[in-house]
Formats: structure tokens, sequence, C-alpha cells
């Protein structure tokens, strides 16, 4: 999508992070934006904050861990802009606890909003973009825990499902126009590790993320305070928009382990190079 002005984009969890900060590099492109998210005063601050600058924006609460919220939200924004080009599903939870602490509870929860609500997104909003014949693009943030099994359980298991939906749905959904990137974002000033201020009632108390890990948490926290602006990762996104990338990445901290990964993967093929059995 090399020109963005006047085109319609939808961005869940905008009402902070790397939302917010995605939301504000788009609008200043000349984006109409629809900001979705859970928490209804920081979805009001951020829509003020933009309608400020005089970007074309509106904001919409939903619960992404509900698909008929999800679609809800797609009518309004269709009602008000009139059609969709850009789908950003960034709506993330980081709840889940370690082996021997989890619970289905948690489960249920990081899986509804870390990846179900991707998986809605394309299901609800797909038609959407493909339907006007325009071209459209779809991002997904996942996290470099999508690429390296570096945080909990759950957590990992949903990000590498959301690079696993965007690396599969790239080449089906370009031959419709749609370009597909996924986000994986190293530590970035967010709230992801305060998540549970929006935990639905529905899912009752849940432990926090790495619960009983304190070094650990203590470590994130303090990584994640001196992270990345989100408004940074916003313009990568904007770029990565632009130019189709399949992968956005925001730094190369975790290179190396990246890297080690694959390296892994290589070796298991050259374990059993010589005993493949001949077709």
């Amino acid at each position: 999508m090399q020109q963005l002005e006047g085109k319609v984009a939808f961005v869940t969890g905008a009402g902070s992070g790397i939302g917010l900060g995605i939301a504000q590099a788009l609008a200043a492109a000349g984006v109409k934006v629809m900001l979705c998210d859970i928490e209804q005063a920081a979805l009001d601050a951020a829509v003020a904050g933009l309608a400020a600058t005089n970007a074309d924006v509106a904001g919409i609460r939903a619960d992404v861990s509900l698909k008929d919220e999800l679609k809800a939200a797609a009518d309004e924004t269709v009602a008000r802009f009139g059609k969709v080009h850009i789908l950003v599903n960034n709506a993330g939870v980081g709840g889940g606890g370690d082996y021997g602490e989890w619970t289905d509870s948690s489960w249920d929860w990081t899986i509804g909003v870390n990846l179900m609500s991707v998986v809605w997104g394309v299901e609800i909003f797909g038609p959407l973009i493909e339907g006007h014949g325009e071209g459209g693009q779809i991002v997904s943030t996942a996290s470099i825990a999508g690429l390296v099994a570096a945080v909990n359980p759950s957590y990992n298991v949903t990000k590498y499902g959301v690079v696993a939906l965007s690396e599969g749905l790239r080449p089906t959904l370009a031959a419709r126009g749609i370009g597909v990137s996924v986000l994986c974002p190293g530590f970035i000033r967010t709230q992801i590790m305060d998540s549970r201020r929006n935990l639905p009632s529905r899912f009752g108390d849940i432990e926090e993320m790495n619960e009983g890990a304190n070094e650990i948490v203590e470590t994130a926290r303090e990584a994640i305070a001196h992270g990345i602006d989100p408004r940074y990762v916003g313009e990568l996104v904007r770029e990565g928009i632009e130019g189709d990338w399949p992968y956005i990445l925001t730094d190369t901290e975790f290179e190396p382990i990246v890297t080690e990964r694959f390296a892994n993967i290589t070796a298991g093929f050259d374990r059993i190079r010589d005993r493949v059995p001949q077709r």
C-alpha cells in the first residue's frame, strides 16, 4: 500500500502502548482510524488526543476475546468510515503462569485475546477489505516470543500461533490484493505486565504472568520500563504496511537467540541427513 492517505484502519488495543503508537503513526499519514480497546478511559483519552491534531478518528470499546463484540466493532467502523483497508490485530495480554502454575482460565484468556481475536479479525475484516477491491493490509502483533519461546507457555503458544497464521495467510491473501505482515516486537514501553487490570470477570481470578518467579518478573518490568517508544514502533508498522513487509521487527537485541534457534533446527536436519529413506 504505497498510498495511505485517505485509507481506513481498524486498530485493536489502541488505547495505549503499541496500538496507540500505530494509530498515531497512521493518523499522521492521513489514515482514518477506528481505535478499539477494552479500557474505556484509555480509549477516550487516545481518541481525544488524536482528534486534537485534526485526525479523522473514532473509538469503539470491545472485548476482542468475544467474537460478537469484534463483529459489532467492525460494523461500527463501516458505518462510520464506509470501508476498511487496514486491519491491525494488536490487542494482547501477558497472562499465564509457568509449568505447574497455569490454569484453564489463564489459557482461555490468553488464547482468546492473543490468538483467537486475530483469527476472528481476519475472518471478519478480510472480506470487508477484499470486497471493495482497493487492496489492503493485515498486520498482526505477535512478539519476539513468537520466534523464540522466551516467556511463559500460554504466551509463547499464542504468539507462535500468530506468526504461523500470518505466514500461512500471506500467499493466500496476496492473490486477493491483501498484504499480510506480522509484528514481532522486543521490549517496548507498554503495560503488558499489568494486563490483569482489564481481566474480564468471567475468567475469575487468575495467576499473574510467571507468578512466583519474582526476579524474572522484575527483570522484565525493568526492561519494558526502559524499552522502545511505542510511537517508534508505530512508524515501523506504517513503513511495513507501505512496503508490505512480511516481518516487522523492532530491534536486533534478540537476533542471536533467534539465530541459535534456527541453527538448532538445522542441526536436527543434519543428524538425519544420511538416514532419509529413498522414495
